[in-house]
């Protein structure tokens, strides 16, 4: 059941395009048991691996605007590294609420028909960097990748394509995760937890293939019925989340 959770993170990835990385932390957690802080570090290492492969592609079409990586995706390192410091302060029931909330964020988001994506490219540029790093603290302290918020943010703000944000989008998800994960190694040290590499690869390498078969089944499925659906299933799962720790945190 486990191994089938990873594969569908990378699957709904390799169909929406974003959001496959929410499910890794809720996966982690209640199906293979890992302990909740473990499960949000071994998060950024699975995205880092799935995001990373994935972007490659679009690197060869030459289809990632660099620029945008490094207004977006530095500022966004520094983010994530941040969040994960900040992480060793925070009981892992109030990280899990806040990753609820996210989760309940994005199914709003997918919720909505399709955003005009048309930016005009004129936000300024400390804009878009402090974009980068809320969104990159984010990802620190709740273990997502965080496309689902990078995407808009890079063809409404940005002003880039489609097609270039999707691919930018990936990128800078790699380096905010690797980012964070190498500041979670160091934190869970502290801790006493170690991470689990094994699984960690394994679900990468799970993802993978899911997203891969995930994008090819994309292409005869009606995008935005599968982005309600899956919404749907975002919020019953982000309301179980959200009760179930904000009882123990008032516990």
């Amino acid at each position: 059941m486990a191994w089938f959770g990873a594969l569908l993170v990378g699957l709904v990835l390799g169909l929406l395009g974003s959001g496959g990385s929410i499910l890794t932390v809720p996966v982690l957690v209640y199906l293979v048991g890992e302990p909740d802080k473990l499960a949000i570090a071994e998060s950024l290492g699975i995205v880092t691996i799935i995001s990373l492969v994935g972007a490659l592609p679009f690197a060869f079409k030459k289809q990632i605007n660099w620029r945008s990586v490094l207004l977006f995706g530095v500022p966004g390192m520094a983010g994530s590294y941040g969040g994960a410091y900040l992480s060793q302060f925070m009981p892992g029931a109030l990280q899990l609420a806040i990753f609820a909330g996210v989760m309940l964020m994005a199914a709003v988001l997918m919720f909505r028909r399709n955003l005009p994506f048309s930016g005009d490219g004129k936000r300024t540029y400390w804009k878009v960097m402090a974009d980068g790093l809320v969104v990159g603290a984010l990802t620190g302290i709740v273990g997502v990748g965080g496309g689902f918020l990078i995407v808009p943010a890079l063809v409404l703000l940005g002003g880039l394509p489609m097609h270039l944000a999707i691919g930018t989008s990936l990128c800078i998800i790699a380096l905010k995760s690797i980012t964070g994960f190498i500041k979670y190694i160091d934190v869970m040290e502290q801790a006493g937890l170690s991470i689990n590499w094994n699984l960690v690869l394994i679900f990468g390498a799970i993802g993978i293939v899911g997203s891969f078969i995930g994008g090819k089944m994309g292409e005869y499925v009606p995008q935005q019925r599968l982005k309600r659906i899956f919404a749907v299933f975002l919020v019953l799962m982000g309301v179980v989340i959200l009760v179930q720790n904000t009882a123990a945190l008032v516990g």
